[in-house]
């Protein structure tokens, strides 16, 4: 999946230009509330909550900021209740994207994700129709400085992950969801940081758009989805072609 590749390392050093650190603080405290209302504070007997907190470790938040998400999960501290969403939609180009949230009025945020939508040639789609077309994976992403190749593919697979794909300035790590945590904490206790670290919707098979109008809109929809307050995660299997990648690279 080159286009989605050179599309996803364009975006990543744009992010890092952006700092999005702070949104990215608000979508983990969300999930470890949410885990913690589902399962417990307990991070031993809770799988769910043990990864929020260790993916607010990799984003570096604050120890304070963990706990405090955890107790309004449990009901320790005062918090807003959030459901989880997940929308299934279709983009320009044939493209499909998964959308999951949390939000605490669902009446609210649907309608407004449908006019993200609309207004850039989306859809919302049935239930199952666009998700069959994905798996769920860990994927974590690191800065290919920290170590090698080999160094890391050693680490990673030791520890259960996939594949460890080098994409020049990134190395991603693909695991299977029930290794996920196994491999993260084996980063994790080596100190080495990561940029992207997550179990996420994966695309089986990619959706080529080689239109450059086209491929503004899905990228413009994609953008436009992931800065919504209530969006937690946006996968498509978006892929630019062989001359829209050299364009945009």
């Amino acid at each position: 999946m080159s286009g989605h590749s050179k599309w996803a390392t364009i975006k990543r050093k744009k992010d890092a230009i952006d700092s999005k650190r702070g949104a990215v603080f608000t979508k983990v405290v969300k999930e470890i509330t949410v885990a913690a209302r589902m399962g417990g504070g307990d991070i031993n007997t809770n799988p769910r909550l043990r990864l929020a907190v260790l993916k607010g470790k990799a984003s570096n938040m604050p120890k304070d900021n963990i706990e405090r998400a955890i107790k309004k999960g449990t009901g320790e501290l005062e918090g807003v209740v959030y459901e989880e969403c997940l929308y299934e939609c279709f983009g320009p180009g044939g493209t499909a994207i998964m959308v999951e949230a949390l939000t605490d009025k669902k009446s609210r945020t649907t309608p407004e994700i449908k006019s993200i939508l609309t207004k850039l040639g989306g859809s919302l789609a049935t239930t199952g129709s666009v998700s069959r077309l994905f798996e769920r994976k860990g994927i974590i992403v690191i800065a290919s400085g920290q170590l090698s190749e080999e160094e890391l593919f050693e680490l990673a697979v030791g520890a259960g992950a996939e594949d460890v794909q080098n994409e020049g300035e990134v190395f991603r790590i693909v695991t299977s969801p029930d290794d996920y945590e196994a491999v993260l904490t084996a980063l994790t206790d080596k100190n080495i940081k990561s940029e992207e670290s997550e179990i996420k919707f994966v695309a089986l098979v990619g959706a080529e758009v080689s239109d450059k109008e086209i491929a503004e809109k899905v990228m413009k929809l994609i953008d436009n989805l992931e800065a919504h307050d209530d969006v937690q995660g946006v996968n498509s299997n978006f892929e630019l072609s062989e001359e829209l990648e050299k364009e945009f690279g």
